[in-house]
């Protein structure tokens, strides 16, 4: 996904929670760092999950175990734009069920992407996390 936006400002978006929290997840317990397990919250749906981060290469490269490796490359297109992959890897199970999984794995890094593009460009939060299953939203309690 392209985003027109300086290279250290996407990385970064990545890498702390509190920009993270604009376009993905509610909450994060920690910025990201080598050797850290981070627990990334969706409240609204009454979920968490542990990530073990294995690398982070400024402006470069992240990987983390989720639980299987998902790696984030970034590449600057001048100095303005930058494009960000996304690669989920290590699948298990039967062929059918690794395509299942392949499938949902985009899906939700798609979503992540599309939300950090306008966070970043136009500072719009399109909430597509959290509309995207509207009716598994659980009580907050509040």
């Amino acid at each position: 996904m392209l985003i027109r936006r300086p290279i250290d400002e996407v990385f970064e978006s990545f890498v702390d929670p509190r920009i993270t929290t604009r376009f993905w997840f509610t909450r994060g317990s920690e910025r990201l760092a080598p050797g850290k397990r981070i627990t990334w919250h969706w409240d609204m749906y009454g979920v968490s999950a542990d990530v073990l981060v294995q690398a982070v290469e400024r402006n470069r490269r992240i990987l983390i175990e989720w639980p299987t490796p998902v790696e984030w490359t970034f590449a600057a297109r001048g100095e303005d734009a930058t494009f960000v992959r996304i690669t989920a890897s290590g699948f298990d199970g039967t062929d059918d069920e690794r395509v299942s999984k392949a499938i949902d794995s985009m899906g939700g890094f798609s979503f992540a992407l599309a939300g950090c593009k306008a966070w970043l460009e136009h500072r719009v939060a399109l909430n597509l996390t959290g509309d995207h299953n509207p009716d598994a939203h659980v009580e907050s309690g509040a």
